[in-house]
């Protein structure tokens, strides 16, 4: 019998993109034996889903989840094949139970989250189970999860394409719609950071870097090009930054005047299928292809 390693179980898991836990007994059952755990993985039903899970997932939802005492809360993004899946009552109920379930248990990270029991069965195995029923690819793809001293707000912009979960603190009843409105304004402006202090060093010197190139190449004399570079550093800044951003409700005020003395402790903002390479179809060639010209 083979050695079970993590280097093996990722391989099946690669070659069939079957769950992490389903190739671990597939590789118990066969003995280690990585060809025999890919039929075992076939007789088990799990082909189909292994076959959707190389298909892009770029739809879905972006979800969050608060207590009642608004203390505790997650964000969570999901995605699947077509906005008609995201809309279904199945994929939205999955949605928020799962949000809810990483509110709840904690997962440290992706593997715990789909190690969880859900109704019986694993995140995992749910989600295979679902991939073989609709006939389409799921993808579980980022969580953050809050525990709050002061409390907490979220944001869900066109029904699940982006979502925010802030944390604040100094805050009180009567300060519901001001942080309703930062919350707001997170989805909308999309700030890197709260202030400056949090900015990447890495970033601002990508920013130096290409503001000295472009004011060279205008053919600007070095004493001007250093003081052009700190005005757009300076204005890059305030832009990325959420306390110096201008309110998108009113550009005359400030985030920072907004909030006064409450204080925005940190805030996750998801973006539906961000970063993710979607499929370009053309649908007139798809035609052309299927009436054989």
């Amino acid at each position: 019998m083979a050695e079970i390693t993590a280097s093996l179980v990722k391989e099946l898991r690669e070659k069939t993109g079957a769950g992490m836990m389903d190739c671990k007994k597939a590789l118990a059952e066969t003995g280690g034996d990585l060809e025999k755990a890919v039929d075992f993985l076939r007789t088990k039903g799990l082909a189909d889903a292994a076959k959707k899970s190389s298909r892009v997932a770029a739809e879905g939802l972006v979800v969050t989840y608060m207590s009642d005492d608004l203390k505790n809360g997650a964000i969570f993004e999901i995605n699947c094949e077509t906005d008609f899946v995201a809309k279904t009552d199945d994929f939205i109920k999955f949605s928020n139970d799962i949000c809810k379930l990483i509110a709840d248990k904690k997962p440290a990270d992706m593997d715990a989250l789909m190690a969880l029991d859900y109704e019986g069965l694993s995140v995992e195995k749910t989600i295979a189970e679902k991939v073989a029923k609709i006939g389409e690819n799921i993808k579980v793809r980022r969580f953050a999860q809050y525990d709050a001293a002061g409390r907490l707000e979220a944001y869900i912009h066109a029904g699940g394409k982006i979502g925010v979960l802030v944390e604040f603190d100094n805050v009180c009843d009567t300060d519901k719609e001001v942080i309703r409105d930062v919350a707001l304004h997170i989805c909308a402006a999309n700030p890197l950071c709260i202030s400056d202090k949090d900015l990447d060093p890495a970033v601002i010197e990508h920013e130096k870097t290409i503001y000295i190139q472009k004011a060279k190449e205008s053919g600007k004399p070095d004493n001007i090009i250093e003081k052009i570079v700190e005005g757009q550093v300076n204005k890059f800044k305030q832009e990325s930054c959420l306390i110096s951003q201008k309110f998108v409700k009113n550009p005359d005020e400030s985030i920072a005047k907004l909030l006064g003395d409450k204080k925005v402790i940190r805030f996750t903002r998801y973006q539906l299928g961000e970063g993710i390479e979607k499929k370009k179809e053309d649908f007139a060639e798809e035609v052309r292809k299927q009436a054989g010209l």
